[in-house]
């Protein structure tokens, strides 16, 4: 595709996607959605903009702003906030673009977008976390709104950070409404909310697992990147039900456990601790029942594995280490992370699949497997909107039902779309990525985005 400036992220998800769509029957069967495809990939708006704040010597500090409002055929725009250095239109409209299609395998509306700015938390003081937030959502609030765009938390913005946000927003404004999800339950936060991409995860694959046949999650031997909230919800509820956790990380290496040791609860907790504090897994005490290992991800250092679950960022599973993963015996792969693997890694996984090389190995999209954390955030909306409060056991039940049907969506649009050989486990990647497409494209055809001379 053509762009006026290399946008190396946002690139590689298009090209994902059109990969899936060029590979299946469906531009044969409606050679009309190419036009769709040229209209989706185009965001309906860029909002860019600068926040000056003033650190704690009082000297003035300025940062770029961002908001890509990427579609909303299906809903308000959706989708999380990044504060960190590495942000860039490239990588937020990777996300957005991503997040179009994962928003709406949720089956519910929302439409696609992302935001946020090159602010660096880390070494910043409470004093200028807040003072960094009231500047960015003052002008932030001009362009969003419970109807229009619906923002969340993603790297960097946890409860504190949307609550500076929300506050900002509620005095600008002069409204409260359900206008960023991830809120205090005080004030119109959903239960279940922090869990619900890692919880979310473990049903998607569970699924995956009761598919292949692999006897569910008990005495599976699993190895999770990440140390963040999705890593570790992931965490324990794949120790609730019977799995074996053996690696966690972050930007700085890896642990890994050494012999018969695995990751507990209470060193989920204790590495939550940390993370609550901006401490390195560095300072993470654990009696050498764990290896460290500097600047590495885990995925060539956990030996024997089932399971991998990329929890961390984009790109954190390479072609070599796909392969050490399969060679390790690993049989199923799910982003916890959006765009967790290259697209090298994914052509390993994908590869194996098709030629059943021992026992198949299925992989799994970021798009479907890690929906339950905006899914939550949609049913946050559901219940401001009401203003209500559903139980745990309401919004968990809800979230159960909406993984699964993300999952059967891709594996019925994998059967329609994609030829397969006798035996060989579906697409998920390919389904969950035309699943996703024909729902935009069909809503955005209705509402007159795109059109042909015959419609």
């Amino acid at each position: 595709m053509s762009n006026l400036a290399p946008e190396p992220e946002f690139e590689q998800a298009y090209n994902e996607l059109v990969s899936s769509l060029e590979n299946s029957s469906l531009f044969e069967q409606h050679p009309e959605y190419r036009i769709a495809l040229k209209v989706v990939s185009i965001p309906e708006r860029v909002i860019q903009f600068r926040v000056v704040w003033e650190d704690d010597k009082g000297n003035l500090q300025v940062n770029r702003g961002y908001r890509v409002q990427f579609n909303s055929a299906l809903g308000p725009y959706k989708g999380g906030l990044r504060l960190h250095p590495t942000v860039n239109l490239s990588v937020l409209k990777f996300l957005g673009f991503e997040q179009i299609f994962k928003n709406a395998l949720t089956g519910l509306m929302m439409g696609g977008g992302k935001g946020g700015s090159d602010f660096d938390p880390k070494g910043k003081s409470d004093a200028e976390i807040r003072r960094f937030c009231v500047a960015f959502m003052r002008e932030l609030s001009r362009h969003i709104g419970a109807n229009v765009d619906v923002p969340a938390g993603d790297i960097g913005v946890g409860g504190r950070e949307i609550g500076y946000m929300f506050g900002t927003y509620r005095k600008e404004r002069n409204q409260f409404e359900g206008v960023l999800t991830g809120k205090g339950l005080n004030w119109g936060g959903s239960l279940i909310r922090p869990e619900a991409t890692g919880f979310g995860l473990i049903y998607y694959v569970g699924h995956m697992l009761e598919y292949a046949g692999a006897a569910g999650w008990k005495g599976k031997r699993v190895a999770v990147s990440g140390s963040g909230n999705v890593a570790q919800y992931a965490a324990l509820k794949l120790i609730e039900l019977g799995a074996s956790v053996l690696s966690l990380s972050d930007s700085n290496g890896a642990i890994v456990a050494e012999g018969d040791n695995v990751v507990a609860p209470e060193d989920v907790n204790a590495i939550a601790e940390l993370k609550l504090r901006r401490r390195p897994l560095t300072e993470f005490s654990h009696s050498g029942r764990f290896k460290y290992l500097e600047g590495a991800r885990p995925w060539v250092h956990v030996g024997k594995v089932d399971v991998a679950l990329p929890c961390a960022t984009q790109n954190e599973v390479s072609k070599e280490e796909a392969e050490a993963l399969v060679a390790a015996g690993c049989r199923f792969v799910a982003e916890g992370s959006n765009m967790g693997c290259t697209q090298e890694a994914i052509d390993v996984f994908e590869a194996v699949r098709k030629e059943k090389k021992g026992e198949a190995v299925w992989y799994a999209p970021g798009k479907a497997a890690n929906c339950g954390g905006v899914a939550v955030s949609g049913l946050e909306m559901a219940q401001n909107s009401q203003r209500i409060r559903w139980t745990s056991e309401e919004v968990d039940s809800r979230l159960k039902d909406i993984m699964k049907n993300a999952f059967d969506s891709g594996l019925r649009t994998a059967k329609d779309y994609v030829k397969a050989a006798e035996g060989e486990l579906p697409s998920l990647v390919a389904g969950s990525n035309i699943a996703g497409f024909v729902k935009v494209a069909e809503a955005m055809h209705e509402q007159g985005d795109w059109w042909t001379t015959s419609s």
